[in-house]
């Protein structure tokens, strides 16, 4: 759940530094995008231990019973 936990303080630190760039502030913007890049590494991995874990549910149910 971790991976999680960091996705939701990522999307909240966006959102902060989006709100300062809406206002003028033009360096808030870089550290905007920069979050963003964040949380597409974020989902990424996400996204890798999901599959991992539908593999390795796959195998077990393909495992012959003894």
């Amino acid at each position: 759940m971790s991976l999680v936990n960091d996705l939701e303080q990522e999307v909240e630190n966006f959102k902060r530094e989006y709100e300062k760039f809406e206002r003028g502030n033009k360096s808030a913007g870089t550290r905007a995008r920069k979050v963003l890049q964040d949380i597409k590494k974020t989902c990424q991995e996400i996204r890798v231990s999901i599959q991992g874990a539908k593999k390795e549910e796959g195998k077990e149910s393909q495992a012959p019973e003894s």
